[in-house]
């Protein structure tokens, strides 16, 4: 029988569920067990498309095109779990399905009531990961699901998603389940001293729900003693081995499930879940990770951004310099650069000795004439460049403007009555008025031009990337941009639509229209990002050692939300 785990939080948010979620999926899938991951969010929100990056961070797309919270993307990185819509459920669709079903006459005239209809419907699609098609394909037993709960114990938006998860264990079995539960154990400098009271109230709050946690994750800055941890389990109810110490990575968050293994997680949860499984082979990670503490250079990139000041706007595409940054042997100086500020203060000022450029995706008009001197002042100084689905659209647009001599130039995104609609809706969606149904979602074929950057990077002829966006290269224009020097690098399979974008004259200049990022590894780096490093690496080491003109030793600790913000990647 599939064994289930829930993952919930308490005393704050941030403490990262997410993470440890995906760090414990890897380590039982090191084990050999068959691992499915699910995050159910309280908000009422239908889904994440439509938020703004600042509330939620970034929209991260599915395969099959759902759009899904950002901790579906430490799923895909830490593990090899099959994501789709059942994957990510919130309020709003629990609830939708139903008030659906009543609209349909299901529920037979019943009150439709939170206890049972909606906790019913949670533990329906909890069950229903746990048989995804994949699993039915392979003809194979799911082992373990992994459910973890968005939000914070304590608060009201979570209350049926608890309730759902207590009475899953009297559904399926205790035995057949296993609650997860992370908590804060903050320092107090003054007294000098660790406090465990904050986990002692989050648990009680559990407690009182009817949840008694089986393991403890304890956030800690510092270590935490025997004594506290006997406090801990003693108040608390559980076993001093079920209390594990976690403590902040400043170095990588790949530590993580290093961490766990230290700590015996896997092995725990294996062991109160009734799994006999091998021990875990992570020496591919242990390597890994001395890739990234010993690299043989170091680059600096600029990430020109509308959401650069928020960290988690753009956080695949950080993740995947890094996993680019490893297959290179380089580290990562990344300076996240507001859009708006190139235009205020000029792309001179603030891109000049950066090694590499990119300029990644968004909705929106602010910031776009930033993003577009930006892109000029790459392409007339040689330096690398790669932009990502509105990076590309805006390296369109420069080019048209800059290189073709189409004055004004623009996307009718932002500019319905430009001369140049060099970017456009295409014919078949200028009739659908619903929010997101002009968009293209989810993974769709791209046929690659022999002798291109981007089809010696993938070495192959055809790929499938995932795809997030509503405006495309207007191909009425296509004629006049190759004859200008850019190159139509990828197409969609019968050519009407541009997917990558180079200008061969430049050496290195890349711009797609889909999200590579999403496929990106810490193991497996995608292949353009790894392209993109490897051009920014010879960039370097073809200009010298000069120091960069935005030293990050001009940085202090407390300038971490300035933009630029100049960071260690690693």
């Amino acid at each position: 029988m599939t064994k289930h785990i829930f993952v919930t939080g308490g005393v704050v948010s941030s403490l990262g569920k997410g993470l440890t979620s995906a760090s414990v999926g890897m380590l039982l899938e090191r084990r050999g067990l068959s691992v499915r991951m699910q995050k159910l969010d309280p908000y009422i929100n239908v889904d994440p498309g439509t938020m703004s990056p600042y509330q939620h961070g970034e929209v991260y797309v599915l395969d099959d095109g759902s759009e899904t919270d950002l901790d579906l993307g430490h799923y895909e990185r830490f593990t090899s779990s099959p994501l789709t819509r059942d994957s990510n459920y919130t309020t709003g669709q629990i609830y939708q399905s139903v008030i659906n079903k009543e609209r349909r006459g299901e529920f037979l005239g019943k009150t439709v009531q939170v206890i049972p209809h909606i906790t019913n419907e949670i533990k329906s699609v909890i069950h229903k990961v746990g048989k995804d098609s994949v699993a039915k394909e392979r003809d194979e037993q799911v082992d373990v699901v992994i459910t973890e709960i968005g939000g914070t114990v304590g608060d009201i938006e979570s209350l049926p998603f608890l309730e759902a998860i207590r009475q899953f264990a009297l559904d399926v079995g205790k035995e057949n389940c296993l609650y997860i539960h992370l908590t804060l154990v903050p320092y107090l400098k003054a007294a000098r001293e660790l406090k465990t009271k904050p986990t002692q109230h989050s648990v009680g709050q559990l407690r009182e729900i009817g949840i008694q946690p089986d393991i403890l994750i304890c956030r800690t800055e510092q270590p935490i003693s025997r004594e506290d941890r006997e406090k801990i389990a003693l108040f608390c109810n559980i076993s001093l081995d079920a209390v594990i110490e976690e403590r902040d990575k400043d170095f990588s968050i790949y530590e993580v499930p290093l961490s766990l293994l230290d700590n015996n997680l896997d092995g725990l949860i294996c062991e109160k879940l009734g799994l006999q499984t091998p021990e875990p082979d992570l020496e591919d990670w242990r390597n890994l990770l001395k890739r990234l503490r010993n690299p043989d250079c170091e680059v600096s990139i600029a990430v020109v951004g509308k959401y650069a000041e928020h960290r988690d706007a753009y956080k695949s595409i950080y993740e995947a310099l890094d996993h680019a940054g490893m297959a290179n042997g380089a580290q990562i100086r990344l300076a996240r650069i507001r859009s708006e500020d190139v235009e205020d203060e000029g792309a001179e000022k603030l891109l000049a000795g950066f090694d590499g450029l990119l300029v990644p995706g968004g909705f929106g008009e602010r910031g776009i004439e930033g993003k577009v001197a930006a892109i000029r002042y790459a392409r007339e100084k040689n330096i690398p460049f790669f932009g990502i689905c509105l990076g590309m659209q805006c390296a369109v647009v420069e080019i048209a403007r800059n290189v073709c001599g189409l004055e004004g130039a623009h996307s009718t995104e932002f500019d319905k009555e430009t001369r140049h609609p060099v970017i456009c809706l295409l014919d078949d969606q200028r009739t659908i008025t619903d929010m997101g149904g002009t968009m293209r979602l989810g993974t769709q074929p791209t046929k690659l031009a022999a002798g291109s950057h981007s089809a010696k990077s993938y070495a192959t002829e055809q790929v499938s990337e995932r795809h997030r966006h509503r405006y495309e290269v207007n191909n009425e224009y296509r004629e006049q941009l190759i004859e200008h020097g850019l190159s139509l690098a990828g197409t969609s399979p019968d050519g009407s639509l541009v997917e990558i974008i180079e200008f061969p004259a430049h050496p290195w200049f890349v711009a797609v229209q889909y999200h590579p990022e999403f496929q990106s590894k810490p193991t497996a780096a995608h292949p353009l990002f790894a392209g993109f490093i490897q051009a920014a690496v010879e960039h370097h080491q073809g200009r010298g050692d000069r120091p960069h003109e935005s030293s990050p030793d001009n940085l202090t600790s407390d300038e971490e939300d300035t933009v630029p913000f100049l960071r260690k990647a690693h």
